[in-house]
């Protein structure tokens, strides 16, 4: 992170910002070297820097600027087996040099996923219809609740309920707010499981940086890029007000001037749907000194860390930055910024109309309140279910999702980075973060993908490793290097077994050394995998699994 560079592009703000701007254009033509010397004359960046950034997104890239249809390559779509005959179905219409990849377009549950025309398309989808144009809309997601407790999954809020609530909420002391939230026990549901209390609290008592305005922002995260998560795509496109309110009861927290949502390329829906809740509410105006930003992303999984995020709305290379200093200190154009995760900002509106209590006893003591959990295409009953936190995992998978429809051998949780766990060790497990970490896997987004007796686990960690190295900023060299390598030595396995000792090397780099959780949280699930499937791996290395 350049620190001068995050102080000029403050000069220009978010709405008219450096990276919206690199979007914009590259939705009109391929980006040259005209669109960097024009920007560089008006932003004061280097035309390298400015090629630096455009050149990481999967979007702005020039060789993907032909890319009429991308084609979903995450792990959901991967394992059900429907990819290779939608590309080929596919490319009977459109030439391979115009079909791209996407990592993961949110639609597990479907599978047969693929983009076009703005538009996302999956399941049973007529694919030379959709390609004529001819396909009607996607059927919504509909998220089910196990329980009466509807925090997230309740009838969806209209403008004039938000702005009645919103006018409530700045009525409301900042204190008493922050207090209703630390009662509540409130939890981060991107996965690290943070106090979001304590975020608030210390981003509150900052008092900005002077310079460009000091000010404060609330950056809501919405670049869920976890294959097998789609909830927060589900609260974007059918809640928008309700997250629009859980930002704006964290700006009045914190005292911030900006409200703004980065939504990740692969949603266009959730986008439009932000897009338009923001457009209704500016159109009638709020009285209240609060503004609204949606962000496009343009398709990059590592701007789902935070602090990636912050450099991609500075338009910089969005590489994960050194902490400390934190967000809450030093944050967008260096200013004190909080960065939540959509399903965290969305429970707010529930906490702060119904009370912290209704909120705190739900769910267990440590894991309050209720999460969303998403599961894939496996299960007979698929999609996104509201439970309470502490819920049996096995009432999750049999109960509520009904069983698998295909022979699974054990189940992927919390996405890429998340635990895989062996159908023996379900029963012994709760939906909480207590729970999962304790026996060694992981909460996540609370993503359930299952994994079939049929995929080689061989291959199911190699293509964990090529993710992550596909994903890597590249920032820190054991996530770009070790990623790298591991995914070379897994295709190897099958003509020269892996050297043990050189493996559990490897992971312990990977853990200890990188920066953030996509290097360091990669050897979890290929800890579990040796663990539990140690007899089918043991051929591939010498003297056994690590």
């Amino acid at each position: 992170m350049s620190a001068n560079l995050s102080h000029l592009s403050g000069k220009k703000g978010v709405r008219a910002g450096i990276f919206r701007d690199l979007v914009s254009r590259s939705r009109a033509h391929t980006l040259g070297r005209e669109d960097f010397r024009a920007l560089s004359e008006t932003t004061l960046f280097g035309k390298a820097s400015l090629y630096g950034t455009a050149s990481f997104y999967d979007d702005l890239r020039p060789d993907a600027a032909g890319h009429r249809v991308r084609v979903c390559s995450g792990t959901c779509c991967e394992l059900a087996g429907t990819q290779p005959a939608l590309r080929d179905a596919i490319a009977a219409h459109v030439a391979p040099a115009h079909i791209g990849a996407a990592v993961c377009l949110g639609r597990c549950y479907e599978n047969a996923a693929f983009q076009f025309g703005g538009q996302n398309f999956s399941g049973q989808t007529d694919v030379a219809a959709a390609l004529a144009g001819q396909s009607p809309p996607q059927a919504p997601i509909h998220a089910q609740a196990s329980s009466s407790h509807r925090f997230l999954t309740g009838q969806p809020l209209d403008l004039p309920q938000f702005l009645t609530r919103l006018d409530a909420v700045f009525a409301a002391p900042a204190d008493a707010l922050l207090a209703q939230v630390a009662a509540s026990g409130l939890r981060g549901r991107g996965g690290a499981g943070f106090p979001l209390a304590r975020k608030l609290d210390a981003c509150k008592l900052e008092t900005g940086k002077p310079g460009d305005g000091a000010q404060k922002f609330v950056v809501c995260n919405g670049d869920e890029g976890d294959p097998g998560a789609f909830s927060d795509r589900y609260l974007l496109e059918q809640q928008p007000f309700l997250v629009l309110l859980g930002m704006a009861i964290a700006a009045r927290i914190v005292g911030a001037d900006a409200a703004i949502v980065y939504i990740r390329a692969e949603y266009p829906e959730a986008l439009r749907a932000v897009e338009a809740a923001i457009a209704a509410v500016e159109a009638h105006g709020t009285g209240h000194d609060l503004e609204f930003i949606a962000v496009a992303g343009a398709g990059s999984y590592v701007c789902g860390e935070e602090t990636a995020l912050l450099s991609s709305l500075e338009g910089q290379r969005p590489e994960v930055r050194v902490r400390p200093p934190f967000p809450v200190v030093q944050g967008l154009f260096l200013q004190p910024t909080v960065v939540s995760n959509v399903e965290s900002l969305a429970c707010l509106p529930a906490i702060v109309a119904h009370g912290a209590g209704e909120f705190a006893q739900c769910g267990s003591a440590r894991s309050t309140g209720t999460k969303l959990v998403c599961l894939d295409g496996t299960f007979h009953r698929p999609g996104v279910y509201e439970v309470p936190m502490g819920t049996p995992l096995a009432d999750i998978l049999d109960g509520l999702g009904g069983g698998s429809r295909i022979p699974v051998k054990a189940w992927q949780i919390g996405g890429p980075l998340g635990g895989i766990v062996p159908r023996d060790q379900v029963a012994k497990l709760h939906l909480d973060f207590e729970s999962l970490h304790d026996a060694g896997f992981l909460l996540g987004h609370a993503s359930i993908v299952g994994i079939p007796e049929a995929m080689p686990m061989i291959q199911l960690l190699a293509h964990l490793f090529a993710f992550t190295a596909s994903e890597s900023c590249g920032k820190c060299y054991p996530c770009r290097i070790g990623s790298q390598r591991g995914l070379e030595l897994l295709r190897g396995a099958n003509e020269r077994a892996i050297d043990t000792q050189l493996f559990a090397d490897l992971l312990e780099t990977l853990e200890i050394g990188s920066l953030c959780a996509l290097g360091g949280g990669l050897p979890l699930p290929i800890r579990n995998a040796l663990a539990y499937f140690g007899d089918e791996l043991a051929p591939y290395f010498t003297g056994g699994t690590p």
